[in-house]
């Protein structure tokens, strides 16, 4: 017997499929979750797109596909009738073992789409498509690509399509990529399916509307978490380290012991016997990090809990230690860049760590929303930071202690629900011409207009404008180029370079796959090192937690077959840039310099870092000049964000100055304060313009086929997505000049 309803009007709940009604009292929920019954009645009482923004872990999954399912059971037209899309091949087998049996009972097919999901379901699909899909962005690329008249039969009838991790999509390539390619799904339906975006909780959800639905972003209806946060348990712990950053993040010192060793000498102590989620920023630092915490437990004749999770170890690798993560029958702490960030189904986490003061709010949400997820159960935080120990010539900067002022200011922001909004993306011209390349791919030819109505009209690429995107097809038929020419009536086709590189399988991504080395052990392949590293037998790394021999190189192959070893080094991986710092966060680091008071979650060496850094912001009178000689440099405290003093960088490169932005201002080199202001004041008083100021940028290429775009439509883009930062350089200069205190 179902519950029966216990008020006059239907609730949430009494509107589900009886099945699934069944399939709820069956697992015994107390209750629906608030965002789940408002999401049941946007989905089912109306025809607009909308947007569920919860918590990590809020419920956000069956908020959308419960309603949908009951939406669709009645379904008897041929075709898929839900498309579910995810940033990560992970999530979609999680979301199909969460799915399956309640699509089993309501005999609705549902099927896992990329490239290492079963071919059977996907044949079965291809010959009698209904149901619902679980795909990534590269598969519906490859679909749309290789075989078109599928595409068309499977999903051009669609009636909902889910973005889930919509927060992830909101800047870089990717995101391009899929609003790009849900236009080319509208395309092929007479009516365009309804959008249905999950999203973790962002600063701004009328962003994330605006991308659902760049036509209306009125009309989406905006679903919204209003539980409580749990319990917050914080402590920032800050530890003195000396200034060989190589040795910071390298292996375990032989002698006196740097900052990462006494790190890991407290996680040892204090994560052991539960599960944890460390974020230990690279991919290198995870394991150092992994390493020395594996040698503790070695040390110590405990069983090992600790292992790496990052993107350069085998697929293999990652599952096990997300399966003993979710399993929860063995203590286990991984230790990862941010590939657990998302939403993977990793079960009930106890606490989370982090290496390093947060550079992004919105990252420092995701992660925290791992622990804490039962009720009543609080969600631990702790920060490790560490600060160079200060010398006769250290760095002025240095003498601030930003590392920990920063921690203080993020943990600010965090109580004041403070989230980024999306960062600039420098890849407009790359995805579309990888959207030009696969639509022509796709029809076999089409006209420039029509080329540019599909990819260009509307949504995040409508910034290249017609005469922008007619540059583009020039450079792209080029005589260097070759990807495509034109026939004598108009029509537009693959050069012989087009052909070439759409026909190969690493041509479904927009962004680039360096060449790499495989490791392997035993037959059993561990994970990749780029090709960079040097590399031949007798040489010894640490990867995967382990340390390795290299047994023998298969130089053609590009195959390393290792065996186990006591010592060993760290591969050098790709270079990892830094996580802009938005203005919001770098004017609140000034605020925490100019406060006094000492919070309690710091422990005693945090504490004491915070006062010498405000010390230091008094003695130089900072709160009175924004100028800090450093030497023969000058550092030029803005207190804005990474974009903005990018641009202001380049602002000072342009009057012939050479200098290099960070998260507080730029460091002006072999220059003096009185020349900074100099030219600063001249830029106060005629500010230069943003495309003026392009022509300075060096690496103007920064996506997979900028090689190919014409250089000066690059720079146009690149001055035109920084419009409104060029807009105040002059009153960032003039400020500059003459301080407010």
């Amino acid at each position: 017997m179902l519950p029966p309803s216990s008020s006059e009007a239907p609730s949430g709940f009494d509107r589900l499929h009886e099945t699934i009604r069944r399939w709820i009292w069956e697992r015994k929920w107390e209750e629906l979750r608030d965002v789940q019954d408002k999401a049941i009645a946007a989905i089912l009482g109306g025809r607009n797109d909308v947007l569920i923004a919860a918590a990590t872990a809020a419920g956000k999954t069956e908020a959308a596909f419960l309603p949908i399912l009951t939406k669709v059971a009645a379904r008897t037209e041929p075709g898929v009738s839900v498309l579910y899309v995810s940033p990560l091949k992970a999530l979609i087998n999680d979301q199909f073992r969460r799915l399956d049996d309640l699509c089993e009972r309501m005999e609705i097919d549902v099927v896992r789409w990329h490239g290492d999901a079963p071919q059977a379901a996907k044949q079965r699909t291809r010959r009698d498509p209904r149901g619902v899909v679980l795909i990534t962005p590269e598969s519906i690329e490859a679909m749309l690509l290789r075989r078109p008249g599928d595409a068309r039969r499977m999903m051009g009838a669609l009636d909902f399509i889910v973005i889930d991790e919509l927060h992830a999509f909101l800047s870089g390539p990717r995101g391009l990529h899929l609003a790009t390619l849900l236009r080319r799904l509208d395309a092929l339906s007479a009516e365009p399916a309804r959008r249905i975006g999950l999203s973790a909780t962002i600063g701004d959800l009328s962003v994330a509307a605006g991308w659902l639905n760049s036509a209306s972003p009125s009309s989406v209806s905006i679903v919204e978490s209003s539980a409580d946060s749990p319990e917050l348990r914080l402590q920032v712990r800050a530890y003195a380290d000396g200034e060989d950053a190589e040795e910071i993040d390298g292996l375990e010192a032989e002698e006196k012991p740097v900052a990462l060793d006494l790190i890991a000498d407290h996680m040892f102590a204090t994560l052991r016997g539960a599960n944890n989620l460390v974020f230990a920023g690279s991919r290198r630092r995870v394991e150092a990090l992994a390493d020395r915490l594996r040698t503790r437990s070695e040390n110590g004749g405990v069983p090992n809990e600790f292992f790496p999770h990052h993107g350069s170890l085998s697929k293999e690798l990652r599952e096990e230690l997300e399966d003993r993560l979710k399993q929860s029958n063995l203590p286990t702490t991984a230790v990862a860049t941010t590939t657990l960030e998302l939403g993977i189904d990793i079960g009930s986490i106890k606490s989370v760590a982090q290496v390093g003061a947060p550079r992004s709010l919105a990252s420092l949400r995701q992660r925290l929303g791992r622990s804490g997820r039962r009720r009543g159960v609080p969600a631990i935080l702790r920060m490790y930071v560490r600060e160079r120990n200060l010398g006769q010539d250290s760095d002025p900067l240095d003498h601030l202690r930003l590392e920990t002022v920063r921690a203080v200011a993020a943990v600010r922001l965090l109580v004041a629900k403070f989230v980024e909004p999306p960062s600039i993306v420098d890849a407009v011209a790359t995805v579309a011409l990888h959207q030009t390349l696969s639509l022509i791919a796709q029809e076999g030819g089409l006209r420039a207009d029509r080329l540019f109505e599909t990819i260009c009209s509307a949504g995040p690429l409508s910034v290249l404008g017609k005469g922008d995107y007619i540059e583009l097809l020039r450079g792209m038929a080029s005589a260097d180029n070759r990807l495509l020419e034109q026939a004598p009536d108009g029509t537009v086709m693959l050069g012989e370079i087009g052909e070439r590189l759409t026909a190969g399988r690493d041509f479904y991504a927009v962004f680039s796959t360096d060449e790499e080395w495989r490791i392997v052990s035993g037959g059993r392949t561990l994970g990749t090192i780029p090709i960079s590293n040097p590399v031949a037998v007798g040489v010894v790394i640490a990867f995967a937690g382990q340390r390795w021999r290299i047994a023998s190189v298969d130089d053609r192959s590009k195959v390393l077959e290792v065996e186990r070893h006591r010592s060993g080094r760290i591969p050098q991986f790709d270079h990892v840039m830094n996580e802009p710092v938005h203005d919001r966060l770098s004017a609140e680091i000034r605020a925490v310099l100019e406060g006094d008071d000492i919070p309690a979650y710091l422990d005693a060496a945090a504490a004491d870092f915070l006062r010498q850094g405000r010390e230091a912001y008094l003695e130089r009178e900072l709160r009175q000049t924004r100028f800090l000689p450093a030497g023969k440099d000058t550092h030029v405290l803005t207190w804005r964000g990474t974009e903005a003093n990018a641009v202001l960088a380049f602002t000072l490169v342009s009057a012939g100055l050479e200098c290099a932005a960070h998260e507080v201002g730029v460091t002006v080199l072999q220059t003096t304060p009185e020349e900074a202001e100099a030219v600063l004041r001249q830029a106060a008083e005629r500010p230069p313009d943003v495309p003026s100021i392009s022509e300075f940028v060096e690496n103007i290429e920064t996506a997979r086929f900028d090689g190919v775009v014409p250089e000066l439509l690059l720079r146009r883009l690149w001055a035109k997505a920084r419009a409104n930062i060029g807009k105040e350089i002059g009153a960032i200069a003039a400020e500059l000049v003459n301080p407010r205190s």
